[in-house]
């Protein structure tokens, strides 16, 4: 069609055909308005045509040619400022759409497209309280109803029972508001209510299929969850839609990662990275996944990337420190504490230095100021995630008043799964030794490695939602009332939901989890073919080494010295109680026997899970696989000493944890004498 032989009154019909065009084919909506601007070189909805097509076909130096000079010369241009910040964020140039962006909603404070690309951005480039306040906005104005105005200012806030105490009336009147809906499962998503953030996402996408913001969080909220499997799907869902969507791409990735999947996650990572260099965080999740493949040189040119893009990015900082055989040089060093030093440092990347700078003054011998530097990032952590010791012991001597030997006794008559695969739980605290145990075991030819798998956690979870009120309570309680069926069917459900994580036929596989301690009732009544290893260590070795590593969740006991102490000892406890009423049911393996006797603890360990012995079990540090505990690093080496003694160094400062160990640290049994506390 040529414009140009047209009258002037079919220009409307031929931008509207333009525009038409635009979400079927842009190179024909390029053509079309190249025509018209034959005819009419300067017309501004032509040429936002014209650069909308360029973008969205990849030419996006075209793009930018022909949306720059118009934004400068339509700078009250809403659609021309959304059109520019989408070329300038695909061109790896996030910074200056959010300019863009800002400039948008500043002249149409009401454009739901300006707030929703403005979250999106701010996310792209870390700022993730931006992007909330900015996701916010957008909700509110998607909804156009006043009534959800003041949620939206509390979310904004961070004033999370005020938001939802409004989300919730509202929605008492209005149950499908899909707007609403999303908004309280962000509230509980901050609050890390994770399974009521996917039921009511769930409901979301049931009303609104094509509601990607939801689809999203919802992808995000199942991949916090260790709910991966499940995840992905959603997450590819929406890269058919949009494939170049760096947020996608990242969040499959993770994805990906958590799958065990690490050759491709680091193949999206790098793709990612080589259209967005610019973007610290994902440099630092790729450098996660590197580091999980065993690329360890990598993994640090990774974390050293993000650093150099945000020279006051704690966790990378931390991630180096991580590596546990990683050693900071003196500039580095200077660079934390003058980052340490800003008056402007979010808490979290405060807490990251503070537990980098303690790994970087022990390796110097330092072992006060690093100290010093471990208890401020520990402190504040706690602040962030309260624990409550008491509550955790009351659970232990519920669990010890339910889970006698009769109890078993009287349900001792089914089976609960199926003879194999046969799980094998490596049980304790962290830092006890745990991943040197797995690595040994998934060394053999018929035992598979996997990660620390959610699932068990997660059952647990749902048994305790059965009952109300106290979680802790309703566990023990919905587990009691549980009938021989429904246990067989628990176990089922496990096997399968752990399939996602096993990519052999191996008749055994490892779950990690050190916190499913506290499950091992459970586990004998719906998974009777389990082996249960008990990881242990020196209390003060293992609960100093828990202090001084920043977990990223679930740990949230290991930030007080007396939390730990305590922790410890109910643990101990809690397994003497099973040894008791299930004799032989949990083989122990002390940290220190495996360090001075590795041979001979192997074959003993081989021998209780029914495995015959393998030397490629004493050659562990050979084994390539993925390791994506914090001792990844160090199960890549064979057996060492080093830290059998290194709690020694800190002994003057651990008189707190002495004291709430009690006689769990009096009473450490079987191991040298020279691991005892004088």
């Amino acid at each position: 069609m040529n414009t140009a032989r047209q009258p002037v009154g079919s220009l409307e019909v031929a931008l509207g055909h333009a525009l038409r065009l635009l979400a079927q084919n842009p190179d024909l909506a390029a053509e079309q308005a190249t025509e018209i601007l034959h005819a009419m070189p300067a017309h501004p909805r032509a040429r936002l045509i014209l650069g909308a097509a360029h973008r969205r076909a990849g030419r996006l130096g075209p793009a930018l040619e022909v949306l720059e000079p118009l934004v400068r010369e339509q700078p009250r241009s809403v659609p021309a400022l959304l059109e520019l910040a989408l070329a300038q964020a695909s061109a790896d140039r996030a910074r200056e759409a959010v300019h863009q962006l800002r400039r948008a909603v500043a002249l149409d404070p009401k454009s739901v497209d300006g707030w929703r690309l403005l979250a999106d951005t701010l996310d792209l480039v870390g700022d993730a309280e931006g992007a909330d306040r900015a996701r916010a906005r957008h909700l509110e104005c998607a909804t156009q109803d006043p009534r959800l105005i003041g949620a939206a200012k509390a979310l904004i806030a961070n004033d999370l029972p005020v938001a939802d105490a409004q989300l919730r009336k509202h929605l008492e009147a209005y149950p499908k508001d899909v707007a609403a809906l999303r908004m309280l499962a962000e509230v509980a998503g901050r609050l890390r209510r994770y399974a009521d953030s996917q039921e009511l996402l769930e409901k979301c996408l049931r009303l609104a299929p094509g509601f990607d913001a939801a689809r999203h969080n919802y992808a995000v909220v199942l991949n916090r969850q260790g709910k991966a499997g499940m995840a992905l799907p959603q997450v590819q869902q929406l890269i058919a839609k949009d494939p170049q969507n760096p947020s996608y791409l990242s969040l499959q990735a993770s994805i990906l990662a958590h799958l065990g999947d690490y050759a491709e996650s680091i193949e999206i990572y790098g793709r990612v990275l080589d259209a967005f260099p610019a973007q610290a965080k994902i440099w630092m999740s790729y450098g996660h996944a590197l580091k999980t493949a065993g690329r360890r040189e990598d993994s640090i040119g990774a974390y050293r990337r993000a650093i150099a893009l945000e020279p006051a990015l704690g966790e990378a900082y931390w991630s180096l420190a991580n590596l546990k055989t990683f050693r900071f040089s003196a500039d580095e060093i200077q660079a934390m504490q003058l980052a340490l030093a800003r008056t402007d440092l979010s808490s979290e990347d405060r807490l990251h230095l503070d537990f980098a700078l303690g790994k970087a003054y022990e390796d110097l011998a330092e072992h006060t100021r690093a100290f010093a530097h471990y208890a401020a990032g520990n402190a504040l952590r706690r602040q962030l995630k309260p624990y409550d010791a008491d509550r955790h012991t009351r659970f232990v001597q519920r669990s010890k008043a339910l889970f006698t030997a009769e109890f078993f006794a009287r349900r001792r008559d089914a089976a609960a799964a199926d003879a194999d695969p046969r799980p094998i739980f490596i049980v304790g605290l962290p830092r006890a030794g745990s991943t040197l145990i797995e690595q040994i075991l998934a060394s053999h030819s018929h035992v598979e490695g996997t990660i620390e798998l959610p699932d068990l956690p997660q059952i647990a979870l749902e048994l305790a939602g059965r009952r109300g009120g106290e979680e802790d309570t309703g566990f023990l309680e919905a587990v009691a009332a549980l009938s021989a069926e429904e246990r067989r069917a628990l176990g089922r459900r496990y096997l399968e939901q752990t399939r996602a994580h096993r990519k052999t036929a191996a008749p055994f596989f490892i779950d990690k989890m050190p916190n499913n301690f506290l499950y091992i009732g459970l586990i004998e009544l719906i998974l009777p073919q389990a082996t249960i290893i008990d990881a242990r260590r020196h209390p003060l070795g293992c609960c100093l080494s828990a202090f001084k590593q920043h977990f990223a969740r679930g740990q949230n006991f290991a930030y007080d010295l007396d939390d730990l102490g305590r922790y410890y000892r109910d643990y101990t406890d809690l397994m003497a109680h099973f040894d008791a009423v299930l004799p032989g049911r949990v083989q122990r393996v002390f940290y220190e026997r495996m360090v001075e006797d590795t041979e001979g603890e192997i074959r003993r360990l081989l021998g209780h899970c029914g495995l015959a012995f393998e030397p490629a079990c004493l050659k562990f540090h050979e084994n390539p696989r993925a390791v994506r505990t914090a001792s990844s690093e160090q199960v890549r080496r064979p057996v060492f000493r080093d830290g059998l003694d290194q709690w020694r160094h800190f002994e003057p400062h651990l008189g707190a944890l002495k004291a709430a160990l009690g006689p769990a640290l009096t009473n450490y049994p079987g191991v040298p004498q020279r691991f005892c506390v004088q």
